[in-house]
């Protein structure tokens, strides 16, 4: 699936990937490969992924918001 992390200032991420784990207002919750679509805000915590070669990023955010659709995944972060 393809991942941008995006703030306001630049775009932090894009690329293809395994897995991302996002930091949800009711708790943390993980997004695979074709994941149904989905829009959710975000509270202040860390961005995990997992790149297609099993790397493993961390992006801190202070919230947003995230949308899922068509194996798409965006991170509008603060």
């Amino acid at each position: 699936m393809h991942l941008e992390i995006i703030t306001p200032d630049k775009k932090l991420f894009e690329d293809e990937v395994k897995s991302v784990i996002l930091p949800g207002i009711d708790g943390s919750f993980g997004i695979l490969n074709l994941h149904a679509p989905l829009i959710s805000v975000l509270k202040k915590g860390v961005v995990k992924v997992t790149d297609n070669s099993s790397a493993k990023h961390n992006f801190p955010i202070n919230g947003g918001v995230v949308e899922v659709l068509h194996n798409k995944v965006v991170v509008l972060a603060e």
